[in-house]
């Protein structure tokens, strides 16, 4: 599987809004790019939070070692 970057997520996402703006998509169609657009949004919120707790980690690190100083 691959990993992609929270913009490739993003830029993944963009194509599929065009997609389902299509006036000429079926419903089937509809309904496999919704599911895929939601789950590309869930692996983008994941990037994101995985990012969030990176950062907060780091500033964790930099209180302490700037406490010890």
């Amino acid at each position: 599987m691959k990993h992609s970057t929270f913009e490739e997520k993003l830029a993944h996402s963009k194509e599929l809004l065009e997609k389902l703006m299509n006036p000429e998509i079926t419903l089937e169609e509809s309904v496999k790019l919704y599911e895929e657009g939601l789950k590309n949004i869930k692996e983008a919120q994941k990037l994101i939070e995985e990012a969030k707790t990176k950062i907060t980690v780091i500033e964790q690190a930099n209180q302490t070692i700037e406490e010890e100083e």
